[in-house]
């Protein structure tokens, strides 16, 4: 009889004191979800699925290693000294970033301590075809692309795109891509659904007040605010940078959901009647899970999204001042005007887009 009591009795304990205490999101001073503080999506996991993963969404243990160890190599490479004659770009040799100046991310995006192989969501970790009759044609979707530059899942940057295939003749910087401008962020990390730029300026602060919630990103220092006690939408005539965002608060987490994007801010070809729901939960310390749905019925048939978690920045994300002694505009304008004397002088100049 002792030993069943006895039995009982550390059964008892085991469940309460002795167990793991769970974690409880904080509330700030007004009793909102608190998600105040400075974070980071950076990260080795791409926005689509790689095709060695099949359906697979998560990695195994031997991926992860192999991928994460290879982004440490890099950047013990990154950190040697430059030969200035060297003959390629990789590593940091002449005509490349060194690795100091990039922010790929050294680690495989986790997701409730899952080592993710995409930051989309869907069966294949893909973007889902337009649906018959769109506007959107697959082809447009394959070309599009949020940023410039890519990071490899090894580390490595690269160009692709226009910009890697063609010398582009610009008669004006108003021809010119909103990130030579230095007008908006340069990938998806900025208007919504905000996606790891993948090059460098991976950084946010989140701000609330009891009427707005104030997110600000690191490229190029935009904030976008979601405006709070209302689920009503500017006129669909608006289009802001970054589109129209209203949010509310359900439990622990913040809702946003945001219409009315312009044009030159489309998604996969997506604009006119895109809407981006995102969700934004505190799940640990220093880890905020964040959650998109993608809806457009003139572009998709069915709604689809992903997810991924910030981590805690650690520190302040200051002012990224783009064009503070930038000369690649004046000399790509420059180059314009050089290629434009070199043909009137009979000369055979590179083939136009």
């Amino acid at each position: 009889m002792r030993a069943i009591v006895l039995g009982f009795a550390l059964a008892a304990l085991a469940g309460s004191s002795l167990s793991a205490p769970v974690w409880k999101a904080p509330r700030n001073t007004m009793g909102q979800p608190d998600l105040e503080g400075s974070w980071t999506n950076a990260t080795m996991t791409p926005q689509t699925r790689p095709t060695q993963y099949g359906a697979r969404r998560a990695m195994t243990p031997d991926e992860v290693t192999k991928i994460e160890g290879a982004a440490e190599a890099q950047i013990s490479r990154g950190n040697q000294k430059t030969d200035p004659n060297a003959p390629t770009v990789t590593d940091g040799s002449v005509g490349g970033y060194n690795r100091g100046f990039l922010d790929p991310g050294i680690r495989v995006m986790r997701v409730g301590g899952e080592a993710r192989t995409s930051l989309i969501t869907t069966a294949d970790g893909q973007v889902p075809p337009p649906r018959a009759g769109s506007k959107v044609s697959a082809a447009q979707m394959r070309s599009f692309s949020g940023s410039p530059y890519f990071i490899d899942q090894y580390g490595s940057a690269a160009l692709f795109g226009e910009d890697q295939q063609t010398a582009r003749r610009y008669n004006n910087p108003e021809e010119m891509s909103l990130a030579d401008r230095c007008l908006t962020s340069f990938g998806r990390n900025g208007p919504p659904p905000m996606m790891p730029n993948g090059f460098y300026n991976n950084n946010y602060v989140i701000q609330q007040s009891p009427g707005a919630v104030l997110i600000v990103t690191e490229m190029v220092h935009d904030g976008r605010v979601v405006r709070l006690n209302t689920r009503q939408h500017a006129p669909a005539a608006l289009r802001p940078w970054f589109g129209d965002s209203v949010g509310w608060y359900e439990g622990d987490t913040l809702v946003v959901e945001t219409t009315n994007f312009p044009e030159a801010q489309a998604f996969f070809g997506s604009w006119e009647t895109l809407k981006v729901t995102e969700r934004f939960t505190r799940v640990a310390k220093g880890r905020l899970r964040y959650q998109f749905t993608v809806e457009d019925s003139a572009v998709w048939e069915t709604p689809w999204g992903g997810e991924y978690e910030f981590a805690a920045l650690g520190g302040l994300v200051y002012e990224y001042a783009c064009h503070e002694g930038n000369y690649a505009m004046p000399g790509i304008l420059g180059g314009s005007r050089a290629a434009d004397r070199a043909e009137a002088g009979g000369a055979k100049v590179g083939s136009q887009p």
